[in-house]
């Protein structure tokens, strides 16, 4: 059965702006270089974002700022950036985490150390 990919054209335009920043910085660059240049290229294309934007706590007791997203963009997709050896399942169940908090459909998670960039996606 064939199923519809959800923010279709938004989600075409966030990849391509992923792929751009791996050609210009290359795969031994850091979060900070490539979350930079992300946000410069979202400014570009008018794309509305918020960057490292902390979740509210989970449970009593929680110390506050624990998890932080790297982008939300246009309040419907959550995008996380890894620049390590590989992606790991602990990964996978932060962005699931993230998503089950605020109530999102779509993750994205992109580890620019790889030779050739390839996002994963993840619908919850």
């Amino acid at each position: 059965m064939k199923q519809d990919l959800i923010y279709k054209d938004l989600s075409y335009e966030i990849t391509g702006v992923l792929f751009e920043t791996h050609n210009e910085l290359g795969r031994f660059c850091n979060e900070k270089q490539c979350g930079d240049l992300i946000e410069k290229k979202l400014i570009d294309r008018k794309i509305k974002y918020e960057r490292e934007k902390f979740l509210p706590t989970s449970f009593d007791g929680e110390k506050d700022n624990r998890n932080r997203i790297d982008f939300i963009i246009e309040d419907k997709i959550v995008l996380e950036l890894k620049c390590k050896r590989f992606i790991e399942r602990s990964d996978f169940y932060q962005v699931k985490r993230y998503l089950t908090a605020i109530d999102f459909k779509l993750g994205l998670i992109v580890n620019f150390r790889d030779k050739y960039l390839k996002p994963w996606i993840r619908v919850y």
